[in-house]
């Protein structure tokens, strides 16, 4: 029974999480498409909220909850290889996390270089990320 509350945390904290990763690359196609004072101001209050606020402890939930169900069930890494793949998507998803991050320092700092075109392609990959991992959890091609 407590896996399985485990289970739904996880998922519950995962949609949390992936609700401020597609949000916040959206911030910032409004935020450089900006060019007042007052609205940059806004976004980047907006984002470090978001970033802080939401995206940060949702991470932080969706690993630990993560980590308990291996913890609780270590044999899944003898089901077959789509688990370490899966894992490997999560690394790379943290990566992605943190270039969000730092993201929002530039545009606080007045420092953002990029156009809304570049945020508008950056904002697919957790897309690409969430399709391929609901894919290797409920298919388990290999």
């Amino acid at each position: 029974m407590l896996y399985l509350w485990l289970k739904a945390l996880h998922i519950v904290s995962m949609v949390c999480w992936f609700a401020g990763l597609f949000y916040l690359p959206r911030l910032f196609v409004y935020h450089a498409q900006s060019e007042d004072t007052v609205s940059k101001e806004r976004f980047s209050l907006m984002e470090r909220k978001l970033y802080r606020g939401i995206m940060g402890p949702a991470m932080i939930a969706t690993l630990v909850f993560g980590i308990a169900l291996i913890y609780l069930n270590p044999s899944i890494f003898s089901q077959g290889a789509w688990i370490h793949a899966k894992l490997t998507l999560v690394v790379l998803l943290i990566g992605y996390h943190h270039m969000c991050g730092a993201q929002v320092k530039r545009f606080a700092r007045g420092e953002n270089t990029r156009s809304h075109v570049f945020f508008r392609w950056f904002n697919e990959v957790p897309v690409l990320i969430l399709l391929a991992i609901v894919i290797l959890v409920v298919v388990r091609p290999f």
